[in-house]
């Protein structure tokens, strides 16, 4: 048996005020993707060359669309930190407002039925 009208309004009104009360709580926020790399520095006499274990780093980049270009930049190992709770708020924050779109949906049609 369907839902009624009002209850499907104010179920999907709960959720959006859940969804906005969620957003509310993001500081950092930023796109892209964090790497974490070592690298070989190309001095014949040095170890990292042959050792896969003596590389040198870690080293983090960030990997992010500026302009329409995909950009890399070194970042800091306390720079990196911040930014994988950003990166991780930034695809929680598109989860949140995918399923505000949902929701958003649901109250249209609850609210404004479409004619037969």
């Amino acid at each position: 048996m369907p839902h009624k009208p009002e209850t499907i309004i104010k179920q999907a009104r709960k959720k959006i005020a859940h969804l906005r009360e969620s957003l509310s709580g993001v500081d950092y926020l930023c796109s892209g993707t964090l790497l974490q790399r070592t690298k070989v520095c190309g001095k014949p006499g040095c170890r990292c060359a042959q050792d896969v274990n003596a590389r040198h780093g870690p080293y983090y980049e960030w990997g992010h669309m500026q302009g329409g270009k995909l950009v890399h930049r070194t970042v800091s190992p306390q720079q990196a930190v911040l930014l994988q709770i950003a990166i991780d708020n930034y695809r929680r924050v598109q989860q949140l407002l995918r399923d505000w779109e949902v929701e958003t949906e649901r109250l249209i049609d609850a609210e404004a039925p479409r004619k037969p």
